[in-house]
């Protein structure tokens, strides 16, 4: 199953960080997301070395990923095409995950 079947993203970015939420659309999707939507998988999405910072907001269920090194140089330097917040946001939530119980 992809993550976006039960999640949706909002992306932001900052200078060479990009700040990635993933919000689940059901409260009963929520601990699945939280058990297989890790700072670990979210780092190997990017083809270079970043560090991710998860945030989990329970509250909210939504997690949090704080993303530094994603924009080398920067929103305004960066040579990369479509590599910005929303870009990011998107292949997150490509990410396969375990099915629903």
């Amino acid at each position: 199953m992809k993550l976006h079947e039960i999640a949706h993203g909002r992306a932001g970015d900052k200078g060479d960080i990009s700040n990635i939420s993933v919000i689940a659309y059901r409260p009963g999707d929520w601990p699945l997301i939280e058990a297989e939507v890790t700072a670990e998988k979210v780092a190997a999405l990017f083809d270079r070395k970043v560090s991710v910072t998860r945030h989990v907001l329970p509250q909210l269920q939504a997690l949090n990923f704080v993303i530094t090194g994603a924009l080398p140089g920067g929103v305004t330097r960066s040579l990369a095409l479509d590599a910005h917040g929303k870009a990011l946001a998107f292949a997150v939530l490509d990410m396969e995950i375990g099915a629903r119980p």
